[in-house]
């Protein structure tokens, strides 16, 4: 029986480094899973979009998909937009959607090697507080979902870790960066929690002017990768369950 496609469900953007991080994204997953068909759909401002691939899916005799939220936390987006989308679908396909990346050990690896990339080292982290900085959410789930990870984060040996946001909630990573100025810690870095340039990312990186460090977006990073494949895993073994396979 042939593996379910993955269908790799991307936000959208107007800024065009969005849908090419996620193209790059795209294709190092392919590298890693050869044989496995994947697919790009996004649910505003670029083609294609989540309807349309199903439709060519179905029109080509595809059966199973497994549709993966390019989502860090399961916010409006994960529970209402791409459920709505999904059940749209052509009646023939059987789809399965996955859950969102994050939070993930893999996610947190990700973050600190894009730390380190940007002039840090391990011997750096006791002395050097974090700006875990996201996209922000109206969502109380996902807002208590990055507090978690900052508190996690912290417990790795960094000098402190507080959480920020760049729209609906607060604080704004300009304020992080200035209580961990007053906590005492001898440098300051941001680290965007975030899966590409946009908008949302450009007010992070404005909003850590007065930071020593600041990290790049998550990107095409090969811990990124490695979560997308471990949610089509997870996603698909019940639905081949289903089928007896």
């Amino acid at each position: 029986m042939r593996r379910p496609v993955l269908l790799v469900v991307a936000h959208g953007s107007r800024d065009p480094r969005h849908a090419a991080t996620v193209h790059e994204l795209v294709r190092r997953v392919r590298a890693r899973r050869p044989g496995l068909r994947v697919e790009t759909g996004f649910l505003d401002f670029n083609v294609p979009s989540v309807g349309a691939v199903l439709e060519s899916l179905d029109a080509e005799g595809v059966r199973d998909v497994v549709a993966l939220p390019l989502l860090l936390t399961r916010a409006f987006h994960a529970k209402a937009d791409i459920p709505a989308v999904l059940s749209e679908a052509p009646p023939r396909l059987r789809i399965r959607q996955a859950d969102v990346l994050g939070p993930s050990p893999l996610l947190l690896a990700a973050l600190e090697r894009r730390l380190y990339e940007a002039g840090l080292t391990p011997a750096d982290k006791s002395s050097t507080g974090v700006v875990l900085a996201s996209a922000g959410s109206s969502d109380p789930e996902a807002i208590a979902v990055i507090a978690d990870i900052a508190r996690e984060w912290r417990h790795t040996g960094w000098c402190a870790v507080r959480p920020a946001f760049a729209s609906a909630s607060l604080p704004r990573t300009e304020d992080a960066v200035r209580e961990l100025r007053e906590l005492g810690c001898a440098r300051v870095a941001v680290a965007p929690y975030v899966l590409a340039p946009g908008r949302l990312p450009d007010r992070i990186a404005q909003g850590a002017a007065e930071a020593d460090v600041l990290s790049d977006v998550l990107g095409p990073s090969p811990e990124v990768a490695q979560v997308l494949l471990d949610r089509y895993d997870a996603a698909r073994t019940p639905l081949l369950t289903a089928l007896g396979a």
